[in-house]
């Protein structure tokens, strides 16, 4: 299995980006998908989730701004960014709780990383 992030980039502060995370691989079932970040000098920390039957979760610092979805037919999930400030500035990374079919059992997986900067 292969997590595909894409869509980071260089934008003006109260801009917008919108970041995917293409899953690819013998999977049965994805369950749930996740945004992580990390900026320089600091742990990576959770942005936002979303399990397979729909439940969200926001770190309370990006509620209001960023809206994560997923599209369960493509294996793909998404992180809309609105609002975006300075202190988004990070490596943004994707992960997914695949079910795999090739070993009947589910595992963790980690994108490349994308890199949202945000300009004051």
């Amino acid at each position: 299995v292969q997590l595909q992030a894409s869509g980071g980039g260089l934008v003006q502060a109260g801009g917008s980006l919108r970041l995917s995370c293409a899953a690819s691989g013998s999977i049965f079932r994805i369950n749930t998908m996740g945004w992580f970040r990390q900026a320089p000098g600091k742990q990576r920390e959770l942005v936002a989730a979303i399990t397979s039957g729909g439940t969200i979760n926001y770190a309370d610092s990006v509620k209001g701004r960023f809206t994560i979805s997923r599209d369960s037919a493509k294996n793909t999930g998404y992180l809309q960014m609105n609002s975006l400030r300075p202190e988004d500035t990070a490596v943004y990374y994707c992960n997914s709780n695949v079910f795999e079919r090739s070993i009947s059992r589910a595992r963790d997986y980690w994108g490349q990383g994308t890199l949202v900067t945000v300009s004051s």
